[in-house]
């Protein structure tokens, strides 16, 4: 059974939400949030394996939310899908980088939002992971990014792996391009990932835009020195 947290101040959309995945087989609302501050204590007290967060609450908004809920939350770490009106918005790009896994617009299907809540739910990769890179692309070309040494104690295999995570491609994509095991590739991820404090793949994606591992526009190929 997955247990979702929904979280939208608004009523009609927050209740809508609800029914849908409650009618849902195998899936289960644990609990209401409409605004940030009640989204974290939810969150602790009924510690879901999925989150549908929205972008722009009161109190405090999503991204802080989905920072507090990650920083706070035992493992296994809830898993946080953002809920937005605009694909290019530059709070789901900080959502992303605070940990968030993935990102729906509110006007998607009903059928592809529970095929995302069962995606996500497995730990499995983004959810739509072109789209979220267009998104980073997009920010990245309209924002000076640090360059930081972050990546420097990943091994190259490591290395090779988390650049191609970030032009969207799964684990079974990777393995084949690398002509190595799907088990062997999730490894060297979740390595990389645990030398560099990440909790998710999309803040793997973000973290290789920013430290210049792969640049926008160029389909995920390696920067210049």
């Amino acid at each position: 059974m997955i247990k979702v947290l929904v979280v939208d101040d608004q009523d009609l959309i927050r209740a809508g939400l609800a029914a849908l995945i409650q009618a849902a087989p195998e899936m289960d609302v644990v609990g209401e949030a409409a605004d940030g501050h009640a989204a974290v204590a939810q969150a602790e007290s009924t510690a879901p394996d999925v989150i549908l967060m929205d972008i722009r609450i009161p109190g405090i908004d999503g991204v802080a939310a989905t920072g507090r809920i990650l920083a706070q939350a035992r493992d296994p770490r809830p898993r946080v899908l953002i809920l937005t009106t605009f694909d290019l918005d530059d709070y789901v790009y900080a959502a992303l980088r605070a940990g968030a896994s993935g990102f729906l617009l509110k006007e998607t299907r009903p059928d592809r939002l529970l095929t995302a809540i069962q995606v996500v739910a497995a730990g499995d990769s983004l959810f739509a992971p072109v789209v979220t890179r267009r998104l980073i692309e997009a920010y990245t070309a309209r924002h000076m990014v640090s360059r930081p040494q972050a990546l420097d104690g990943l091994t190259p295999r490591e290395l090779e792996v988390i650049r191609h995570v970030a032009t969207g491609a799964g684990n079974a994509e990777i393995a084949r391009q690398l002509t190595l095991s799907e088990a062997t590739i999730k490894t060297h991820l979740n390595r990389a990932m645990a030398k560099l404090g990440l909790n998710s793949r999309a803040q793997a994606v973000v973290l290789a835009y920013e430290t210049g591992l792969v640049t926008p526009g160029n389909g995920g190929s390696e920067s210049s020195p």
